[in-house]
């Protein structure tokens, strides 16, 4: 998995004086963070803009409650991402997503603008989002945020070839997907 990114002179402070109830420390928190945790669960809840706002908002009330328990093993960064994605995950075995049939293409949300991307990657984006859910799991966390099979196979319950196995089926619905749209 990728380091988190460094974290900023006050974090700890800031960590610290949130577990003891100061709420204008965790939103510096929130502010310091909300970018990479949207991110995440915004690639896993397939582009989906409005649940991937929904699945930060989560994360960060989980968070909030479960602060007390940070016990400061890692950066609070990699403890709050470790957390989002596992809400996210929970969101996607909830949802009970059939694992292997794809989105259809009037399920996918409207994009509209797209501020930060071009067009390939927009559509990149769309192709990844019909992706069946596990398939977009695995292909999102190992190649997007660069988890290892071992890593996602404890996280989503199968074994590594499973996820191994799950990575090549993704790739290729992706070509396929990709090729079909080109």
């Amino acid at each position: 998995m990728p380091p988190a990114p460094a974290a900023e002179p006050t974090d700890t402070d800031d960590v610290r004086a949130a577990a003891d109830g100061d709420r204008q420390a965790f939103h510096r928190l929130y502010r310091l963070h909300v970018d990479r945790v949207y991110g995440a669960v915004y690639r896993l809840a397939g582009f989906d803009h409005a649940r991937a706002e929904d699945l930060t908002q989560d994360a960060f009330v989980r968070a909030w409650q479960k602060l007390s328990g940070f016990r400061h093993e890692s950066s609070f960064g990699t403890w709050l991402y470790r957390l989002a994605v596992n809400v996210a995950l929970m969101d996607i075995r909830a949802r009970g997503a059939d694992p292997v049939s794809m989105m259809a293409e009037d399920d996918l949300p409207d994009r509209g603008e797209t501020p930060f991307c071009a067009a390939e990657r927009e559509e990149l984006e769309r192709a990844i989002g019909k992706l069946p859910p596990r398939a977009r799991a695995v292909l999102v966390l190992h190649d997007i945020e660069g988890w290892r099979h071992e890593e996602i196979g404890v996280e989503l319950g199968m074994a590594v070839g499973s996820s191994k196995a799950q990575l090549h089926r993704a790739r290729g619905l992706l070509r396929k997907v990709l090729g079909e749209s080109a």
